[in-house]
């Protein structure tokens, strides 16, 4: 007999999230049905949609904050994320703030530090969180969900506030990440923006009908 060929080995990583099935209601209102999505490795994750149709919902459920009422959802990488509105301490600092999500790891205080600066955010040691701009906010926070390298990333609409140039160093930074091999997943309104990313995920309001890919 002759030897059989071996089967192919698929050098396609393992996906970083994996949701299946996911559904969500509020007060018996749907706002997910049956969505799905794979994060995987290197790639960058539009989330897009209307108001209503449960992008906010389903990046809080992606992170643990939320449960489902249905599907699964699967993990299998350390998390950042980074909320639509700054969920910060007003009368911390911006270091302060680094400080203590840092925590006890060694070198993580001056990484966060070094991710604010590359971003264009405050650096000035006495100025209170609640004294800054929206777009300062949001740039801590992102700061923050980077801390410890993460390697799955989910931002909503992480660049609320930005400047211009600001907004475009965030899709920069998006790229480096990228090429890092992190996945992330990040929802946007931007529809001319989904050109940089390399899988989009559309959600609709359930009542005009449901999510497409």
């Amino acid at each position: 007999m002759g030897s059989q060929p071996s089967p192919a080995i698929s050098s396609q990583p393992a996906p970083l999230l994996t949701v299946t099935g996911l559904g969500k209601s509020y007060r018996r209102r749907p706002v997910l049905r049956d969505v799905g999505l794979q994060a995987y490795p290197g790639r960058v994750i539009a989330v897009t949609g209307e108001n209503g149709s449960g992008k906010t919902t389903l990046l809080r459920i992606c992170a643990g904050l939320e449960t489902a009422d249905t599907g699964t959802l699967h993990r299998c990488a350390a998390v950042g994320y980074c909320p639509q509105e700054p969920a910060l301490f007003d009368l911390l600092t911006p270091a302060e703030h680094l400080a203590l999500f840092a925590g006890r790891r060694a070198g993580a205080a001056g990484e966060g530090r070094e991710l604010l600066a590359s971003l264009g955010g405050p650096l000035q040691a006495r100025t209170l969180v609640r004294d800054l701009s929206g777009g300062a906010r949001q740039k801590l926070s992102l700061a923050l969900a980077l801390l410890g390298r993460p390697e799955l990333l989910l931002l909503d609409e992480p660049y609320q506030g930005f400047d211009q140039g600001s907004y475009l160093d965030f899709w920069r930074h998006a790229d480096t990440w990228r090429r890092q091999g992190r996945a992330v997943v990040v929802v946007t309104h931007l529809l001319t923006e989904l050109d940089r990313a390399d899988q989009i995920l559309e959600l609709r309001n359930l009542a005009q009908g449901g999510p497409r890919e």
